[in-house]
């Protein structure tokens, strides 16, 4: 195996080198700034971007090792390269190629689609991908994010009309700056709590524009609030009435609505959705693929009924694939 699970997540197998490790590592590649993605190592690699969204979460960081895209490096014996993932603003992949030439790719969250508020993700191409598998299902459709967005706008405009404030619910980071900027593009006046007007000062220290006030307790005529969906800011129980829809990928599935306790869900997600995943699989051209971080077992039995060798992290390889393992030298 090229990767394996030990000591607080992946690690790329016969190395020191961790991957989005969520324990303090003494090396770790960091692909984002996600709370699920990060910890205080001892040495990070990761984007600019990343690095300064990590310390306004993390504080001062350690041995911070700031790699633009599309610049390889060494690392010992490793070549190391950044690649953008699409996923939120300083997003990456990372390529691996290890001294007998062997080129691994760890995904962390992807998303081809393009964002108005992320770089836009690039194939990486590998002889071994290790990709996200969050929605790696088979009903995980996307519609198009330019129609999604569509209907986001006209669900606000309408709420607007009828003289009720919307409110839209989307992670602070990444999710919230992608509507933000969206909205604001198109006109509207758009008001955000304290963590994610902090979030989007940064993204705008970072060179994207974004037009938000920060939320004092009310919003005003014509204002659209875009809040978490869990652990809403006090002070939004007052602003009547309103009416709230959820971000979210997970709007595909019939109890999103309740489960975030809104009252409408649209499925924009910053994650590859299935076809995308078996898209991008194919397009870099890995013969094998491994999966982790979501639907795990089932995008590789998808990927293995399309003709790809796959397997879930951490689980043995298929008797069928052992041919394969034996050429490209990836075998534990």
């Amino acid at each position: 195996m090229v990767v394996e699970l030990r000591g607080g997540g992946l690690h790329l197998t016969g190395t020191r080198l961790a991957l989005d490790a969520t324990r303090r590592s003494e090396l770790s590649f960091v692909s984002h700034a996600h709370s699920d993605h990060i910890a205080r190592h001892q040495r990070s690699i990761a984007t600019a971007a990343t690095l300064r969204l990590m310390a306004h979460r993390l504080g001062t960081l350690p041995g911070a090792l700031p790699v633009p895209f599309n610049r390889p490096f060494d690392l010992g014996p490793l070549t190391v390269e950044l690649l953008p993932a699409g996923h939120i603003l300083g997003s990456a992949q990372v390529r691996i190629t290890r001294p007998d030439g062997l080129r691994v790719v760890y995904t962390g969250d992807l998303n081809p689609e393009p964002s108005t508020a992320a770089e836009p993700a690039q194939v990486a191409e590998c002889d071994v991908l290790v990709i996200e598998s969050t929605f790696g299902f088979p009903r995980y459709r996307f519609p198009p994010r330019t129609q999604v967005l569509s209907d986001v706008e006209a669900w606000v405009r309408a709420r607007l009309s009828q003289g009720v404030a919307p409110i839209l619910l989307g992670y602070p980071l990444g999710k919230s700056q992608e509507v933000i900027k969206h909205l604001g593009d198109r006109g509207f006046e758009v008001c955000a709590p304290r963590a994610t007007h902090e979030l989007c000062e940064l993204y705008i220290e970072l060179g994207v524009p974004l037009k938000v006030r920060r939320f004092d307790g009310r919003l005003k005529d014509g204002e659209v609030g875009v809040f978490p969906p869990f652990g809403r800011s006090s002070g939004l129980n007052r602003v009547t009435p309103r009416a709230t829809a959820v971000l979210t990928g997970w709007a595909l599935d019939p109890w999103a609505v309740r489960r975030y306790v809104a009252d409408a869900a649209f499925p924009l997600s910053d994650h590859a959705d299935f076809p995308a995943l078996m898209a991008y699989a194919r397009a870099t051209g890995a013969a094998e693929v491994v999966t982790c971080h979501g639907f795990t077992e089932e995008l590789a039995r998808e990927f293995r009924a399309a003709g790809l060798a796959a397997h879930a992290v951490g689980k043995p390889q298929q008797l069928e694939l052992l041919p394969l393992v034996a050429v490209t030298g990836t075998r534990g």
